[in-house]
């Protein structure tokens, strides 16, 4: 029996008016024709709804490689470094953070600089968030009434404790807002959370990829829990209603992922591949004798990353006012 789906429009512009762009299986892909905007039209009902990952949560994202590669002091150093570039202290959400390996890492790297809140809709995954002492509330982002929630989150450098409805400081979306059917909702609803001048952290593949740009559709990465593919001027155009952009960055390459991904001529790749991969190049990054290799490498993503050509795409922003 065929999945329920939904139709939607335009996740930036909010219009209807598209020309099809790619068909990957049951993926289809539209561009807008107002805004430039590349996204899935239909989607699966549960991919809006999250019952997806709340179904799917267990098998994948706390599969044994991807825990032990998430929670290694590599994994994040990307996004702990442009956190802390313009975070220093105070109240930070996670949204979407799964197990809660951001967050972690964030309170090993500098105890007592933050306060640290994950939510996700997947339960099993912040089951094993908490057992890492990541504090977490469950349950639909849009729905969540933080101002009276009772979690406590405490404060560094023996100060008590304070509560969400305070307002944060930064509200971060790491590889999570291409997996939203309504993503400029979910960025007004963070909006509404910062305090005055506060910053919002937004990580998505970047669709000008040099990945993309050789393996088209056959990139793994363009698959049914992707519903919106972004380059640097339509995530811009999402956020800029509510936000001023800050920085702008273009962060990791993946050859592995190319290689495979031609030779595999589009074929879908499995979680447990997924989990492997991102397993085996973690222990990549943790190997002394690669220091050589992890040079080149870091020029080459460098270089990529200076043509906005490499795997992922950055904005850090300012709550406007």
């Amino acid at each position: 029996m065929t999945a329920p789906s939904m139709h939607r429009p335009c996740p930036v512009c909010a219009r209807v008016n598209t020309v099809p762009h790619w068909q990957k299986g049951g993926l289809h892909l539209v561009r807008c024709r107002d805004c430039g905007m590349i996204y899935a039209n239909p989607i699966p009902a549960d991919m809006a709804s999250g019952e997806f990952y709340d179904a799917a949560g267990k098998d994948y994202y706390l599969s044994p490689a991807k825990l032990e590669s998430d929670y290694a002091d590599v994994r994040f150093e990307r996004e702990l470094r442009l956190f802390r570039n313009h975070c220093l202290r105070g109240a930070v959400l996670d949204v979407g953070c799964s197990s809660g390996a951001f967050l972690y890492q964030l309170k090993q790297r500098w105890p007592g600089d933050y306060e640290i809140l994950g939510t996700d809709v997947s339960g099993p995954p912040l089951d094993y968030a908490e057992s890492r002492g990541v504090p977490v509330v469950r349950g639909d982002f849009l729905q969540l009434d933080f101002a009276k929630l009772a979690v406590p989150l405490p404060v560094g450098r023996g100060e008590g404790s304070r509560r969400p409805g305070e307002g944060f400081a930064a509200v971060t979306f790491w590889a999570v807002v291409e997996h939203l059917a309504e993503p400029k909702r979910f960025l007004e609803k963070a909006h509404s959370l910062l305090q005055p001048g506060g910053l919002c952290f937004v990580l998505v593949p970047n669709f000008n990829s040099l990945a993309v740009r050789l393996l088209g559709a056959r990139y793994r990465y363009v698959y049914e829990q992707h519903l919106n593919y972004f380059t640097p001027r339509t995530l811009t155009a999402l956020c800029a209603p509510k936000f001023k952009v800050v920085s702008t960055r273009f962060t990791h390459f993946n050859p592995v992922v190319i290689g495979q991904d031609w030779r595999g001529g589009g074929r879908e790749v499995s979680n447990a591949e997924r989990g492997a991969l991102l397993k085996r190049t973690t222990a990549y990054k943790q190997k002394a004798w690669l220091k050589p290799v992890k040079w080149a490498y870091s020029l080459t993503e460098q270089s990529l990353a200076a043509f906005g050509l490499a795997d992922n795409l950055a904005l850090v922003l300012r709550k406007r006012s």
